[in-house]
């Protein structure tokens, strides 16, 4: 049987590993300003400050996720 201690700690290096493979594919992804031309076989960059977006949801829902886990590990950890 796990304790409260360990299944808080378990519970929050899971959502971590989680959060952290979102983060991850976060940095895979191309931004919004690059396009590739095929017919060139180069990269196009476009900036425009309206449309310029940086980070996605997932991301974003990542790093919650990161320090949710983080949050229980110490919540653990005073238990």
């Amino acid at each position: 049987m796990v304790t409260i201690a360990e299944g808080v700690r378990l519970a929050g290096a899971a959502l971590g590993a989680v959060g952290g493979a979102l983060i991850a594919l976060e940095f895979f992804q191309v931004p919004s300003y690059v396009s590739y031309e095929e017919e060139w076989d180069s990269y196009d960059v476009d900036i425009a400050p309206n449309e310029v977006s940086e980070h996605t949801n997932l991301g974003r829902v990542g790093g919650l996720l990161v320090s949710l886990g983080f949050a229980l590990l110490f919540i653990g950890e005073l238990l």
